[in-house]
């Protein structure tokens, strides 16, 4: 358009010039042909640029609908990933209240069995408590029958041999035998009264000290079986505190796997959206591009069949006008000549022909100067317009060619942005898994420590109430006069 411009501007120029003006219409009415063709190309220009508007809206359009739909899928993602967090967490929230409730169970379940037991082995003790208290009647009364029957039998003895003295003895009258015999009688019944006495008091009190030690054993198969539900108990709570350390421990392990595994959803999902969008940028570009260049040829084509067609126009309009000039300059040279010739003397008229014809080969040449001139000016004009389309081409090139380097330098640093991120991520969940294993460590710490310490007080008080209880006894046992009670032994069942 330009040059189509500048050959319009040097042909008015020229027309203004005194040799031209007898064809000067002829020259406004190629003018107007030439504005009315500038126009075409202006309204063409406008069509394609409107069109060029439109494909680039459309582009911009479905390039805007495209980071929507990444963005509904980002967010997507993130609630769906959210709400099995969730879900996991309540999962986990209802494993510990199960196992709670569990160890609440088992719990009341062992002491409810250690009720039952400690009832049983009551009763057992009892009963074997009764089972001794028999055997040792039985075997004192066993024991005092045989003494009665050996008594009977040293009386007899004692009293034949007695009576057999007596008898080989003839001077003692029979009054005095029967007075011996009775008073010997009446000196072994009471000793062995004495004797009787005696061992069922010694029978009494060792009914009494075996009693009393069954009671003390009985004390201490109690405190045994207290000392052995209590760490049962305690080895109980243990256990289920283990557990649910180990519950705990796995349920960190699932959450931390569930991070990381939804991290690494999403940081690929960012990816693979990040490539479909680096990957539609690049398309456009290259859309574009072809877009461009297409234009630029088209441009460039419709000057270049414009302009040989212009040049032809413009060179015969030019050359008609030199003839259409050099037939006036003709006619007024001709004109000029008779009326020179008619006004001056006869014997000046062949200077003044000679003059008018210097004057008119000058002009002459002078048109032609002109003519050639024009007409190398116009080719002049053929050759800038193909050194300005390449130009415009290796400009257009190098512009397009720093666009895409644009383009991949942005690419490039979004996608390292994006990795910053992705590792920003990555260490934060990382410190973040790190911190809550530490918090979970030290606390499960504590609880064992605080489950130790309550152990052992517990431990400490049963022992320290035991040894209260056997102190009081054993002190009761003493005031009793009993004395020490652990020597005693105690029939076996099976010895009944």
């Amino acid at each position: 358009m330009q040059d189509h411009a500048c050959v319009r501007d040097e042909a008015v120029h020229r027309d203004t010039r005194p040799e031209l003006r007898p064809t000067s219409r002829k020259s406004r009415s190629l003018d107007c042909k030439i504005c009315e063709h500038i126009a075409t190309i202006k309204s063409a220009s406008l069509i394609e640029e409107h069109e060029q508007d439109f494909e680039l809206r459309v582009q911009m359009s479905g390039y805007k609908r495209m980071r929507r739909q990444h963005q509904k899928q980002l967010i997507a993602l993130e609630n769906r990933l959210k709400a099995e967090m969730d879900e996991h967490r309540l999962r986990l929230q209802k494993e510990l209240e199960t196992h709670a409730n569990n160890t609440y169970i088992e719990l009341e379940r062992l002491a409810k069995r250690h009720v039952a037991q400690t009832d049983k082995e009551m009763k057992s003790v009892a009963a074997e408590e009764r089972r001794i208290q028999q055997q040792i009647v039985a075997q004192q009364k066993k024991e005092l029958t045989s003494f009665l029957e050996n008594q009977k039998k040293e009386y007899r003895l004692c009293k034949d041999k007695i009576k057999e003295e007596m008898d080989n003895d003839p001077c003692i009258p029979k009054e005095e035998k029967q007075e011996r015999l009775s008073r010997h009688k009446e000196t072994m019944q009471r000793s062995q009264a004495e004797e009787e006495a005696h061992l069922l008091a010694q029978q009494r009190l060792v009914y009494d000290r075996s009693c009393r030690a069954l009671k003390r054993r009985s004390l201490l198969r109690k405190h045994e079986f207290e000392q052995e539900q209590l760490r049962e108990e305690l080895n109980k709570k243990r256990t289920q505190k283990e557990m649910e350390h180990a519950l705990m421990i796995r349920q960190d392990e699932s959450t931390q796997d569930l991070e990381r595994r939804q991290l690494q959803m999403l940081q690929k999902l960012r990816i693979e959206l990040m490539r479909l969008q680096h990957q539609t940028e690049l398309e456009n570009q290259e859309e574009y591009n072809n877009r461009r260049q297409r234009e630029l040829h088209r441009k460039h084509t419709l000057e270049q069949r414009q302009q040989p067609r212009n040049l032809k126009t413009l060179e015969m309009q030019i050359k008609k006008q030199f003839q259409d000039t050099c037939k006036v300059q003709n006619k007024q040279y001709k004109a000029l000549r008779n009326h020179q010739l008619e006004v001056s003397p006869k014997g000046d008229h062949k200077t003044i022909l000679k003059a008018l014809k210097e004057e008119q080969t000058r002009k002459l040449a002078i048109l032609a100067e002109q003519y050639e001139k024009s007409i190398n000016e116009m080719m002049a004009s053929q050759m800038r317009l193909e050194a300005e389309q390449e130009t415009e081409c290796q400009a257009l090139k190098q512009q397009l060619k720093q666009e895409m380097e644009l383009l991949d330098a942005y690419q490039k640093k979004t996608k390292s942005q994006m990795e910053t991120q992705h590792e920003r991520e990555q260490q934060k969940l990382e410190q973040k898994v790190s911190i809550r294993r530490a918090h979970l460590e030290q606390k499960i710490e504590e609880e064992l420590a605080a489950l130790q310490k309550e152990r052992t007080e517990r431990i400490k008080h049963l022992l320290e109430r035991q040894d209260r209880e056997i102190n009081a006894f054993d002190t009761e046992s003493r005031s009793l006069g009993f004395g020490s009670l652990g020597s005693i032994d105690f029939p076996k069942e099976d010895n009944r």
